[in-house]
């Protein structure tokens, strides 16, 4: 029932934002179209049109997953496999302006760390959907990359007007391309005396570090839960 209502709020709300923004004024507009009580209506979206902008990401995230685990991707390199789930991650988007009004929103200041955790998020769903096993610094490097690819490629993607969004497909690509000649180039001073020595050193130095761990109990108050 939760999740109907939910539902219901958020494809409201998606007719006022082209207008209004990710603002209060969709928010209680979705909430009077849809004669949903105020009350739970604040509940299930506490900072309004903010957590329902969020929502939206979300949902742009699961279906993106569910696509993927629907493509045989056998035969395609890893690189090739990030590049599709950008690339099907933005085309499962119904409503550009939508996606726009929510860049505008989380560039603001107070909203900022919210832009970064669901862009972190897609990253995240990203590499889960595709196997990702790493379980030291990679996890973290490998997300972080991707947000810097998946963030610059929406950027360009707004403003791309060329047919069936060959443009940005092409950018995708590069960097894409980018990164990869970026770990290329590591590898390559790893293998020189005095750089692989400091590299190695460096490697000791973070070995520490792990991948967060789900928790036991997901459900239990103040435990990050980590998206299976």
């Amino acid at each position: 029932m939760t999740s109907d209502i939910s539902a219901t709020l958020l494809d409201a709300a998606l007719m006022h934002v082209p207008f209004d923004g990710w603002s209060e004024t969709t928010f209680r507009a979705a909430v009077a179209d849809t004669g949903t009580d105020p009350t739970v209506a604040r509940a299930l979206f506490p900072r309004g049109a903010v957590d329902l902008a969020l929502a939206y990401h979300r949902n742009g995230d699961a279906a993106m997953v569910e696509r993927l685990r629907n493509t045989d991707l056998a035969t395609l390199r890893y690189s090739e496999r990030v590049a599709l789930a950008v690339r099907y991650r933005l085309e499962v988007v119904e409503d550009k302006e939508a996606v726009r009004r929510g860049t505008t929103l989380f560039s603001l200041p107070i909203y900022a760390a919210d832009g970064a955790k669901a862009i972190w998020g897609t990253a995240d769903a990203i590499w889960t959907a595709l196997g990702d096993t790493s379980e030291d610094v990679n996890w973290y490097t490998k997300r972080a990359s991707l947000s810097a690819v998946y963030s610059s490629t929406v950027l360009f993607w707004l403003g791309d007007d060329s047919p069936g969004q060959t443009a940005t497909w092409d950018f995708l690509d590069r960097r894409i391309d980018d990164v990869m000649r970026f770990e290329k180039a590591k590898g390559q001073m790893r293998k020189m005396p005095g750089l692989g020595l400091l590299m190695k050193g460096a490697d000791q130095m973070l070995s520490g570090i792990h991948a967060p761990r789900k928790p036991a109990a997901p459900d239990l108050p103040g435990q990050w839960h980590i998206p299976s």
